[in-house]
């Protein structure tokens, strides 16, 4: 059982580090600098995007983050059922788990809304009509809303984390 916990733990750490690091990177630094640097930054995001699939990576380290603390949770928790989960550090962890689900969903969104985005550049010839723009624009402030909100929510859950076992209730 030792090796197991340390395994998943390895698996739930490394991924969240990938998944929440990724976040970070991508909602602070290529998101803007592609939007500032206008065609050359479709380009390297479309790269990033589809040959690249950081999308479908990003997805893939937050599915093994939460399947490898949901498992452990469980195995700390003696399936869900022990008095552990009422303890400090079983609350904590709980708490730290919302605030990664929380941010796994609007990465979800923010998947959605990136290939929308791309899918709809892809679709303009030249110059975009007013209505492709507004939509584009439309499609950039929910981006850039559930980029943070995602953010603020890993951030979140990595503290809660980090310092559930030091919570004494």
């Amino acid at each position: 059982m030792t090796y197991l916990i340390w395994l998943l733990r390895i698996i739930h750490i490394g991924a969240g580090i990938v998944w929440v690091g990724g976040t970070l990177v991508m909602t602070f630094f290529i998101a803007p600098s592609t939007g500032a640097t206008a065609e050359a930054g479709q380009k390297f995001l479309r790269q990033l995007m589809f040959p690249m699939k950081f999308g479908q990576k990003m997805a893939a380290a937050a599915g093994l983050t939460i399947l490898a603390g949901g498992i452990l949770y469980w195995i700390d928790s003696d399936g869900f059922t022990s008095a552990w989960m009422s303890s400090g550090a079983g609350a904590g962890f709980g708490i730290g788990a919302l605030f990664a689900i929380i941010g796994f969903v609007f990465g979800i969104l923010i998947g959605r809304n990136t290939r929308a985005l791309i899918q709809l550049r892809e679709k303009t010839e030249g110059k975009p009509s007013n209505e492709q723009m507004m939509q584009m624009q439309e499609l950039g402030k929910q981006l850039k809303i559930y980029s943070y909100t995602a953010s603020g929510s890993l951030i979140l859950s990595v503290i809660f984390m980090a310092i559930a076992r030091y919570f004494v209730f």
